[in-house]
């Protein structure tokens, strides 16, 4: 959530920013500044009645100790006026502090200077490759053709047990599901981030607290009963650990990952590039969060962008990546770098990791601050990556791997498979 501070500071330049964002807040701004200009009036009026019900406080007092009773009661009954007043002013206070709260949530982030401007994917820019992009002969097979005949993962069976998009995973394909999803725990350990294991669902405040509502409820699967969403992503209870806390200055950074499966309705997908493992509505995902101080959260996120180059790497694994412009920037970013591995069979790049830094965005939702050298309460930065999604990466790795003797599997991968060819 934008900074109300900063909104009344410089209105027409974050309204200028968020046309980065294809957003145009020119008339949001306006009512919110109205309404806080408004609220800040009746604050005005509501203190001056208040200092008003003090002193009267206090005559009456003295009024009683003087034997003046009739004096007193005819000033009770004043201050009983004044706390009518003082109740209704109260009540309006409360009703425009929520339309600007609404409002609020209504607003992006205002995207970062670096942010390209475009409006959509064509427009990112490529800011780094690595790797050749395989050329396979006309024999070659997609993933969910070599995931069938290998006995690997069986889409149909999905569908029977719950639907399209939740696929089975069978004998060693699910064991390069546990090998990926260990190797990347242990590389984020190595990394210095301390695990901790999620509940799988959350609640509203949790939503509201990253970002996800109100802005995506529409992509989550809702548990309506109970009022829970199924996690899109570890981002959301991991990062909601640091809801209404004050981190101590001297704890930063804090630096946790999270391995997770990812629920999401992925409503309006369809056709070939929702085929297989490119889109499903559960997959798994190893997730990294950091929680930092403002002057070293975009070291940070250089630091989390080195450490998912690391992990394509070590599969040996093509990539590109992408500097999102501000049409493809998700609603709670600041920046974003998308990385994308290239699917050889399928010749085209499947994205398979965000990298992102929120600045205060969601700090200030969460209300997750720390004290600064003045003692002063600021707001943290938060920043998190796929660090990887799962299914995209197993689809490359089966394609770009495979040979008359089967899919070789990467060395790094090799000790937490236990073989090295399927």
């Amino acid at each position: 959530m934008i900074e109300l501070n900063a909104l009344r500071a410089n209105p027409d330049e974050i309204v200028k920013r968020l046309l980065i964002k294809n957003f145009n807040a020119k008339n949001l701004v306006s009512d919110l500044l109205n309404l806080d200009k408004h609220k800040r009036e009746i604050q005005v009026e509501n203190d001056a009645l208040l200092n008003k019900r003090n002193v009267l406080s206090k005559e009456i007092g003295k009024l009683f100790k003087t034997g003046k009773a009739n004096e007193a009661n005819e000033k009770k009954r004043e201050t009983t006026e004044l706390n009518d007043k003082i109740h209704s002013l109260k009540e309006q206070f409360n009703e425009l502090d929520s339309k600007i709260e609404e409002i609020l949530y209504q607003l992006p982030n205002v995207p970062h200077e670096d942010v390209p401007t475009g409006k959509t994917p064509e427009d990112n820019v490529t800011v780094f490759e690595f790797g050749d992009p395989k050329k396979m002969d006309s024999k070659a097979k997609p993933h969910w053709q070599l995931a069938k005949e290998l006995d690997l993962i069986d889409f149909d069976l999905g569908v029977k047990i719950t639907g399209a998009g939740f696929p089975v995973y069978k004998g060693k394909g699910a064991k390069l599901q546990r090998a990926l999803i260990n190797f990347f725990l242990d590389e984020a350990e190595k990394a210095g981030y301390k695990e901790v294991i999620p509940p799988l669902l959350v609640n509203e405040a949790s939503g509201y607290g990253t970002g996800q509502l109100p802005d995506k409820e529409g992509q989550m699967y809702h548990a309506t009963e109970d009022n829970f969403y199924l996690i899109p992503t570890a981002e959301v209870p991991v990062t909601n650990i640091f809801r209404d806390v004050i981190v101590k200055k001297e704890d930063f950074p804090h630096k946790l990952t999270a391995y997770t499966p990812c629920f999401r309705r992925e409503a309006g997908s369809y056709g070939k590039d929702v085929r297989g493992l490119n889109r499903l509505h559960q997959f798994d995902k190893v997730e990294i969060v950091q929680v930092q101080h403002p002057s070293n959260s975009y070291a940070a996120l250089e630091e989390m962008i080195d450490h998912v180059k690391n992990l394509i790497e070590k599969l040996e694994l093509p990539y590109r990546i992408l500097k999102l412009c501000g049409g493809d920037l998700g609603f709670t970013a600041a920046i974003t770098y998308d990385f994308e591995v290239y699917s050889a069979a399928q010749e085209k790049w499947l994205e398979v990791s965000s990298v992102s830094n929120f600045e205060t965005y969601q700090a200030n939702r969460l209300k997750l601050r720390f004290k600064n050298e003045d003692g002063k309460t600021q707001l943290a930065h938060t920043l998190n990556g796929s660090a990887l999604a799962l299914p995209r990466i197993v689809a490359a790795l089966l394609e770009n791997n495979q040979t008359t003797d089967g899919i070789q599997i990467p060395k790094a991968l090799v000790p937490y498979t236990r073989f090295e060819t399927i």
